[in-house]
């Protein structure tokens, strides 16, 4: 069975979607890097990073980072159409993933935790760092919608792993 940690409002959210897509059996883990609690310590131990989503594969193999979770889940179950049969339009939905996770999925994190990215710094300056992050986002979504345009989805014909990851990191 898997195990998926993660947290709500989180990008675990499109790692849950997509293992329903693959209609396997998970168990789902509420971990969060700021609480401390049992399953933190569990998440912790098979993950350093604490982050969330982390997939435990039911051969005990762990999994962080969206995007390649939603990769995996994709090969290894293709009647989920999580990606494109096509060969060239598989290629681009897994371009538009990683597109996804370096440059909208990262900043949210400086944005939620600044404090992560600047050691003692005053509050002025946090705000001028979530400020400009913010901004380099927005750009960052807009050069998105230009590439991927839907038609009528990001991946083709089918909701696939980039209009989830697309629509759970952009809540």
């Amino acid at each position: 069975m898997y195990q998926l940690f993660g947290h709500r409002q989180s990008g675990s959210a499109a790692v849950e979607v997509a293992l329903r897509l693959c209609d396997v059996a998970y168990r789902r883990v509420d971990a969060y890097s700021t609480e401390d609690s049992e399953a933190l310590k569990e998440l912790e131990a098979l993950n350093p990073h604490k982050q969330v989503p982390t997939l435990q594969l039911p051969d005990g193999s762990v999994l962080t980072e969206a995007a390649a979770i939603l990769i995996h889940l994709g090969l290894a179950f293709p009647k989920s159409k999580l990606l494109p049969d096509e060969p060239g339009q598989r290629a681009q939905a897994i371009r538009g993933l990683v597109y996804i996770a370096a440059n909208c999925y990262t900043p949210i994190g400086i944005i939620d935790f600044p404090e992560r990215w600047l050691n003692d710094a005053d509050e002025a300056t946090r705000q001028q760092l979530v400020s400009g992050t913010k901004q380099r986002l927005y750009r960052n979504w807009a050069l998105f919608a230009d590439q991927f345009p839907a038609q009528p989805f990001l991946s083709g014909a089918e909701p696939g792993a980039l209009d989830i990851l697309a629509a759970v990191i952009t809540k």
